[in-house]
C-alpha cells in the first residue's frame, strides 16, 4: 500500500510540475539587476507558469506561486558551467533544494526584503534554510498533493483554507513555509497581529495564516514588514538614458495618419506593449 500511494503521489507531483504553454512574463527581467540587488535572507518571489503554480495564483488571487530564499553561494553545489547555487526552494515532489539564480531569468520576479533585519539575524535564516537541504516531500501524503487537483472554480472564502487542507508535518516544507519557519527562528514577523477588524472572515483567515506555517509567497509581498526591491533603480535610474525605438501608432477602429512614436526599449528581443498592440 505505501508502495503504491507513493507511487501515485509522483506522479501527481510530475503533472504538477509540468509547464503551461505560451508563458510570457508581463515585465522582461533584467538578470545582472537582479543578481546585483540581491542579499543574503532576501525573498525572491516568482510569477511560476506549470500547473500548480496557476492554482496557487488563482487561490491567493495573487501573481506569485512560488518563493525562494537567498542564501549566496552554497558550498559544493554549482551548475556544470560553474554557476553558485544562491537560492534555497522547496517543492513539491524534490523536498527542499538549491539552484542557481539563473532558473528564473525568465519569469516575472520580485525581491522582498526584511527591514531593519540585522546581519545576525540574517545569517541566522540563512543557517536554518541551508541545514535544510535534501529534506524530502513524502509523496504518499496525497491529500496534500490533490488539494492542488481540487476543481475550479472554488469560493472566495475558501481559497486559503484550500492550501492548508490535510496539512501535516510534509507539507510543512512547501515553498513559502520553509522561508517563513527560518523567520519565525529569529522572531522577526511576517504578518501582523490582527487586533480589530470588521470581518470575522478575514480575522479567522489571518489567524489561521499566523499561527501557521501554511504561508503563501503574496504575504511576503503585502507584509508591512518586507520592503519591495526593485533591481532597475536600486543603482539609480535616469530616464533620459533610457534607449528608444520608433513604432507605428494604430488607433482602435483603425489606421489614422500619425508621425512615427517613440517607444522604450528595456531588453533586446523584448517588445514595449504598445507594440503588441499596433501588430494587432
Amino acid at each position: 500500500m505505501s508502495r503504491f500511494l507513493d507511487s501515485v503521489g509522483r506522479l501527481i507531483a510530475r503533472y504538477l510540475q509540468q509547464p503551461v504553454r505560451g508563458y510570457e512574463p508581463f515585465t522582461p527581467s533584467d538578470p545582472e539587476a537582479l543578481r546585483r540587488a540581491l542579499e543574503p535572507a532576501d525573498v525572491l518571489l516568482i510569477e511560476g507558469d506549470t500547473h500548480i503554480a496557476g492554482v496557487i495564483k488563482y487561490l491567493t488571487q495573487s501573481t506569485w506561486s512560488h518563493a525562494a530564499l537567498y542564501v549566496g553561494p552554497v558550498a559544493g553545489r554549482t551548475t556544470v558551467d560553474g554557476e553558485p547555487h544562491v537560492l534555497i526552494e522547496a517543492n513539491i515532489g524534490e523536498g527542499v533544494e538549491t539552484a542557481p539564480l539563473s532558473k528564473y531569468f525568465k519569469y516575472h520576479t520580485r525581491i522582498c526584503r526584511a527591514v531593519g533585519l540585522s546581519p545576525a539575524d540574517a545569517a541566522c535564516v540563512c543557517a536554518y534554510a541551508v541545514a535544510r537541504i535534501g529534506f524530502a516531500y513524502d509523496l504518499k501524503n496525497i491529500i496534500d498533493l490533490m488539494r492542488y487537483l481540487f476543481p475550479l472554480p472554488v469560493p472566495q472564502r475558501w481559497r486559503r483554507r484550500l492550501i492548508a487542507l490535510g496539512s501535516g508535518d510534509p507539507s510543512r516544507l512547501i515553498c513559502s513555509a520553509l522561508i517563513a519557519d527560518a523567520f519565525r527562528g529569529v522572531k522577526y514577523p511576517i504578518l501582523p497581529k490582527v487586533m480589530r477588524t470588521g470581518s470575522r472572515q478575514v480575522r479567522e483567515q489571518l489567524a489561521e495564516i499566523r499561527h501557521s506555517s501554511l504561508y503563501c509567497p503574496r504575504d511576503f509581498d503585502i507584509s508591512p514588514y518586507f520592503d519591495v526591491v526593485k533591481p532597475t533603480i536600486t543603482d539609480g535610474f535616469n530616464y533620459k538614458a533610457l534607449r528608444w525605438a520608433a513604432s507605428p501608432q494604430t488607433a482602435a477602429d483603425g489606421p489614422v495618419a500619425t508621425q512615427a512614436i517613440d517607444v522604450p526599449v528595456v531588453q533586446a528581443g523584448v517588445a514595449e506593449e504598445s507594440t503588441a498592440v499596433a501588430a494587432a
